[in-house]
Parts: C-alpha cells; sequence; structure tokens
C-alpha cells in the first residue's frame, strides 16, 4: 500500500511551494545546475532563486499582502517562473493565464478573480491599456520588456533591481494554504477559477513524473504545452524542478517546425505535447520527407484529449519512442490515469496513476463492473480546493473525497480505462450509446483525413446521429464521394449503427488554447 505524500516527502503543517520547488535545489547542493534553459537565456538555481526572492520582496514594498491575487500573462521564460515562485514564497496567489485571448477575456479574469497585480508581457498590455477603467481591483501593472517603466506601469527588470535577494523567510503558508489558481479552458463554456492548495504540486509530481515517468536529476523536460496551462505547469516548470533537473522553454509559438528544432538543438530526454501537436508534427514529417533526431528523448508524454492509437503506432515507427497517453484536468492539476513504459496500449488512456483512486460509477453514484460506460470519478492528494464563487458547480463537480471528471469511461479486464467521450458529448442512437471518440479514431485511420469532430445532430424526426467534421490533408479532395466512402470506411470498422449520417469538410476545428476540440460549437 501506498505511502501518502505526506510521509513520503516530508509535508508539514508549515509548508511553502517555493521553498520546496527552487530553494531546497541550492541546500541541496544544486545550485549551480541549470534551472531553466530559455533561446540564449539561461539560469541556475540560485539565480532563479535569487531572482524569486527580489520579485517576493518587491511585491512586499507595494504593500502586496498574503492571499492578494496575482495575474500573470506571460509566455514560457524566465520571467514567468520568477513571478509565479516569487508571488508563492510570501504567501500571494499567482493565477497564470492564456496569452492569447481577446480584451473582454482578461476583463473576466481580472474582475473575477480580484487580482491586485497583473505581469503582463508589453504587447498585450498595448492592446489592454485602453480598458484599464475596467478593472476596478487592479492597483498595479508590471510590464515584462526591454524599454524602461512608465509613471503608471512598472518594468518588471527595474521593478526586482533594487529588491534584496535574501527572502530567507517565507510567510507562515500550510500546505493546506492557497498557493495559485488557474482557470479551466473553456471547452464547455465559461472559465472557472479553480483553486489549488499549497502541497497540490507535491502531490502531481510524486504520483505521476516519479511513479511514472521515473524523472532524475539528469533529465531535460521540454514541454510544447504552455506553463499557463495545468499540464504545461507541471511539464515545463516543478516536474523538473521536483527532481533538480532542467527545463527547457519555449516562447515562441510550438509548430513542428519549430518544436523540432528545439529539439535537436536541446536534446530533452523527455518530450510532452498534446494530440493535436504529435497528429501535426507526423504530418510534418511526411511532407518533408526528412526524419528529424529524436534520439535523446527517451519518452513522450500526451494529455488534453483521447490520443488516436494510429499516432501512437506511426510515432513509434518514426521514431522508436513510445507516446504516453493520459488524462489530467485542470482541477486534478496533473495526469490521473496513464499508459506506462512497456506497457502502452494504443487507443487507451492506460490504468491509474499510482496514489489516486478511480471508479467507474452509474447515475445514481453506484460502482460499475468491467466494460460498462460511465461516469469517470477519481480522488487524490492533487486535487482542487474548489472553484472561486461557483457553488453550483462546486457541488456538480465535488462530491466528498470524489471528483466528478465529467468523462464517460469504461475499464476492460485488465484494468486499462477507455475514453467514450465528454459526459454531454455522449451520443445516443438508436437507444444505444454511441461514444464520438470511438468513430473519430476510425475516421482518423483514413489515409485522407487529417482531423476529425464528431458530433449529435438532431434530424426531423428529432432523433440523434453522428455528423462528422473532417479536415482533409488535401481540401480539394473535398466530394461528395469522398464523404460516403467515409461513411463506407466506418461501417466496414464499426457497428454499422455508429457510422456518421452526415460528413461535412471544414477548414478548421473550434479549440481551446490547449488543443481541446470545443464540440459544442459544433452543434446546430
Amino acid at each position: 500500500m501506498l505511502q501518502s505524500v505526506d510521509t513520503l516527502r516530508g509535508i508539514k503543517d508549515s509548508y511553502n511551494a517555493a521553498v520546496r520547488f527552487v530553494d531546497d535545489n541550492v541546500k541541496n547542493g544544486n545550485q549551480n545546475k541549470i534551472a531553466i534553459a530559455c533561446g540564449e537565456d539561461e539560469l541556475t538555481y540560485q539565480q532563479l532563486s535569487h531572482q524569486m526572492n527580489q520579485f517576493g520582496n518587491a511585491l512586499l514594498d507595494i504593500g502586496l499582502e498574503i492571499e492578494n491575487r496575482i495575474l500573470l500573462s506571460l509566455p514560457d521564460s524566465p520571467e514567468f517562473v520568477v513571478s509565479f515562485f516569487g508571488s508563492v514564497k510570501i504567501g500571494a496567489v499567482p493565477i497564470p493565464v492564456n496569452t492569447n485571448l481577446q480584451p473582454h477575456d482578461y476583463e473576466y479574469f481580472l474582475n473575477h478573480s480580484r487580482a491586485k497585480v497583473f505581469v503582463v508581457y508589453e504587447e498585450l498590455w498595448e492592446e489592454l491599456k485602453a480598458y484599464k477603467d475596467r478593472f476596478p481591483f487592479l492597483k498595479h501593472v508590471i510590464i515584462v520588456s526591454d524599454k524602461g517603466s512608465s509613471i503608471e506601469e512598472l518594468n518588471f527588470h527595474t521593478f526586482i533591481a533594487k529588491a534584496s535577494h535574501q527572502l530567507d523567510e517565507s510567510y507562515p503558508t500550510t500546505s493546506e494554504d492557497s498557493a495559485f489558481w488557474l482557470y479551466s479552458s473553456g471547452s464547455t463554456g465559461t472559465p472557472k477559477g479553480v483553486i489549488h492548495r499549497q502541497r497540490s504540486m507535491e502531490s502531481a509530481y510524486y504520483n505521476y513524473a516519479v511513479n511514472i515517468l521515473n524523472i532524475q536529476s539528469d533529465d531535460i523536460a521540454f514541454s510544447a504545452s504552455k506553463l499557463y496551462f495545468a499540464y504545461g505547469l507541471g511539464n515545463g516548470m516543478y516536474f523538473p524542478f521536483g527532481s533538480g533537473a532542467t527545463a527547457i522553454l519555449l516562447k515562441d509559438k510550438p509548430t513542428p517546425e519549430k518544436v523540432f528544432e528545439t529539439i535537436e538543438e536541446k536534446k530533452p530526454t523527455i518530450f510532452f505535447g498534446v494530440p493535436t501537436l504529435y497528429g501535426a508534427m507526423i504530418n510534418y514529417v511526411e511532407k518533408i520527407g526528412r526524419i528529424p533526431d529524436l534520439s535523446s528523448v527517451r519518452v513522450c508524454v500526451s494529455a488534453g484529449e483521447a490520443l488516436p492509437a494510429s499516432y501512437v503506432k506511426k510515432w513509434r515507427e518514426l521514431f522508436n519512442v513510445d507516446i504516453l497517453d493520459g488524462i489530467g484536468s485542470t482541477e486534478a492539476l496533473h495526469i490521473f490515469l496513464s499508459n506506462q513504459s512497456g506497457q502502452v496500449q494504443p487507443g487507451s488512456t492506460g490504468k491509474i496513476v499510482p496514489g489516486y483512486n478511480a471508479k467507474i460509477v452509474n447515475e445514481d453514484g453506484q460502482t460499475l463492473c468491467a466494460n460498462e460506460v460511465g461516469d469517470l470519478v477519481i480522488k487524490g492528494d492533487s486535487i482542487a480546493s474548489g472553484y472561486w464563487c461557483n457553488l453550483t458547480e462546486n457541488y456538480h463537480k465535488f462530491k466528498g473525497e470524489w471528483m466528478y471528471t465529467g468523462d464517460k469511461y469504461y475499464q476492460d479486464d485488465d484494468g486499462y480505462f477507455w475514453y467514450c467521450g465528454r459526459s454531454d458529448d455522449m451520443l445516443k442512437v438508436g437507444g444505444i450509446w454511441v461514444s464520438p471518440i470511438e468513430i473519430e479514431s476510425t475516421l482518423l485511420q483514413h489515409e485522407d483525413v487529417l482531423e476529425v469532430a464528431v458530433v449529435g445532430e438532431t434530424n426531423t424526426a428529432n432523433l440523434v446521429h453522428p455528423k462528422a467534421y473532417v479536415i482533409l490533408k488535401e481540401l480539394e479532395k473535398a466530394s461528395g464521394e469522398l464523404a460516403e466512402s467515409l461513411k463506407l470506411y466506418v461501417k466496414d470498422q464499426l457497428a454499422p449503427y455508429k457510422y456518421p449520417r452526415e460528413i461535412e469538410f471544414i477548414e478548421e476545428l473550434p479549440k481551446t488554447a490547449t488543443g481541446k476540440i470545443q464540440r459544442f460549437k459544433l452543434k446546430t
């Protein structure tokens, strides 16, 4: 029986995640190790600790107090990490958010969280500052820029330059205190403020990075998923820091070309991506006619959505390395079901990650037998305290120790979990439940299909049938004949009632910034 994270890692009532993930590396003799490599910039753990302390002291100088909230909208960079852990160390609460949204989205985040400080890169603030009168709780704006500070805004580097790099005593936080928030990606509607405790990162690190990835101090982690997502925050920051390893950060958009270029140059040992990126990278290799050098990578990880079995097989053919598909969530912080090295079951989400519990239940909360589709519920120490100011969703999502993931799954006789779609995406066709994921995975095996999303369409008789929105590798091939051919292809592979009655060829699917398909936007 596994011991609790508290016992294994020595978490006591007094606990601060910034001390654990940054300062402990310095204390344990890792001070000269490269913590962050970002383009041409590098920071050792000692330099990171100093800058983190300077940021924390500078916040105290402008009157920030414990539990005050700080919105961060920064690309993956040393400034992001410094701001995040500098806030945590003084007991303030950083809230990373996406850097590619509209002004009204930032207005929502600032006002919903009541953040007093906004740390933001210059180009974004240039778009937002015209709306600053609509941010009533905001007191200070800190700009990440090479330019000098203005009267109204503080320049990040100027802000911390005069502050002391000694901040030996963190504020009296405990393992149960709020440490940071994340906003849910909004794949099913309005983003929700997800509250995570000081101990959350420690739990996710031990459960996944140690138990599944066997991360070591000589590893180099590279995540194409950005730090402002729950998945990327672990991949590119507290996973490598937890083991004294090195994190590679990419400021740019993670295009297949840029990702391959970074891997070949920086030689990571662990690579993290999302299904849509893996598909795009496979397609890129087929187009350029050259196989990039991924020999440094010992394991690849995927999360965000179900990874098609065809991607798993093709990736291994190309690079002789496994992709470990898993599922996590903003509320759980990181992956809680995962394939493991040497035990990859293509198309499956894998087995329960040690440190978590999972079960499949029916509408009445009763545990189902093997191979029965139901709701996936989990419990574990990294799960959020709840949502900010959202009692209805708290009641719906969190029931005692268990969290309802909102996903439909079944578990087979060997203990592998199989994703069937979001709870509100499942289709009942002719009185039988149909998984849109199963149809999508089948269509993705067709040589002409690049991406696909399946939703329920209601016909004139008020009956539901599957409709597939398809992106082709070559758009000019779109035709009625190909649509009929794809329908027959699914009929040949699956039970006939599962085939899509309609196929519409499109150029782009609606997605969240994490790459999750927003199926609700396709429903008519």
